[in-house]
């Protein structure tokens, strides 16, 4: 890997709009800590334009077209944090105007939250994420709706075998999505659920070895898929949504993509996060985590046990080739809520979210990998 320079853009935009259960320590593993043993610095963040509007627990994704890269934000939770103000807006971001505008409304009798979304050739595909209802139920969806930019349209896509919220999703070779772990209706499964765009069909895939997951997070670098941390259920525990400190690895088999080998990772640095956003740079085989809280939380960000959720500043990266963990430089906004990095090439970027005193934000930030 050629020897390259972590310069991170993002922070401030203008102002917003307005129990613990630890995994055994698994196997040890190097930790690579800046350019000494990994041959990336600490990186910075600063700002880019932002949303038009206050954002949370937002699918979003990111498409390389050929006027240049667009940013996609669609659904999730506006300043309210109630009911009342789960959104099925959606907004388009052109990197090389530095512009967001409102695109079509997401199709649908109601918005959603914790949806997940992907960019694969020139279209976006949208899946799952959960509604609540007036009495506060929340219902796991199976729609995947398909959003074509050249036409601002929405399609259906074949919908979930298994509906799921709260998943890591990553693209695999330009052809097949994959959706690992998350919550569906009454608990978390540990199914793997691929999707492949140009059959419009699903297949499962090995599931992951740990504890099923809500609210993890994760990507997909080469062959190798990577996740982190998340909720676990234990019942005999109040409240029962208790943090799950453990990362893994799966590397895919290009002869079987439903064929995965699974094990698990060094702990990365720092405690366990919940609902950090996490992305990844292919060309510098690194998979970037950043924000989330250790304190599980409804969507209004007040903890299952009552205490107020605070937003993490931490980011790190795992490197790929290496099988090490990199410190970062911290965001200069501590932000929780988030569903993905998105980006393309050497760039990646951080799109709404709660930050202190769980205010959801219009904030982006941007991290730039620049050689």
């Amino acid at each position: 890997m050629a020897a390259l320079l972590l310069a991170v853009l993002a922070a401030c935009a203008p102002p917003d709009g307005d129990p613990a259960g630890a995994a055994p320590d698994a196997p040890s593993l190097p930790r690579a800590s800046g350019e000494e043993s990994s041959g990336f610095g600490p990186g910075a963040w600063t700002p880019v334009a932002p949303l038009p509007l206050p954002v949370a627990n937002n699918a979003v994704a990111s498409l390389p077209l050929p006027g240049g890269t667009r940013l996609f934000s669609f659904l999730g939770l506006d300043s309210m944090k109630t009911r009342a103000g789960i959104t099925r807006r959606a907004f388009s971001y052109d990197a090389g105007s530095n512009e967001w505008r409102e695109i079509g409304a997401v199709p649908g009798p109601a918005g959603r939250l914790a949806a997940a979304a992907a960019g694969l050739k020139d279209r976006v595909y949208l899946f799952g994420g959960y509604t609540v209802d007036a009495d506060g139920g929340e219902v796991s969806v199976p729609d995947l709706d398909i959003y074509d930019p050249s036409s601002d349209t929405y399609s259906k896509g074949r919908p979930f075998p298994l509906p799921v919220d709260d998943a890591v999703l990553g693209v695999w070779r330009d052809s097949l999505i994959y959706v690992v772990s998350g919550w569906s209706q009454r608990d978390n499964v540990a199914d793997v659920q691929i999707y492949d765009p140009a059959a419009d069909a699903w297949q499962a895939a090995r599931p992951i070895p740990g504890p099923p997951v809500f609210g993890h997070a994760g990507a997909i670098v080469g062959d190798a898929i990577v996740y982190c941390d998340g909720v676990r259920v234990d019942p005999e525990r109040r409240p029962r949504f208790v943090m799950a400190q453990a990362c893994y690895r799966g590397d895919i088999d290009p002869a079987s993509p439903s064929s995965i080998g699974w094990r698990e990772l060094a702990r990365h640095p720092g405690p366990a996060r919940y609902r950090m956003a996490a992305g990844a740079l292919p060309q510098a085989g690194l998979v970037v985590f950043a924000g989330g809280t250790d304190n599980p939380y409804n969507y209004d960000g007040i903890g299952y046990d009552g205490v107020a959720s605070e937003a993490s500043a931490s980011a790190f990266a795992y490197d790929v080739q290496r099988d090490a963990w990199i410190e970062l430089a911290d965001l200069a906004v501590p932000t929780m809520d988030h569903r993905a990095l998105v980006g393309a090439g050497d760039t990646l970027y951080l799109i709404g979210g709660m930050t202190d005193a769980q205010r959801v934000t219009n904030r982006v930030q941007r991290f730039h990998l620049a050689p």
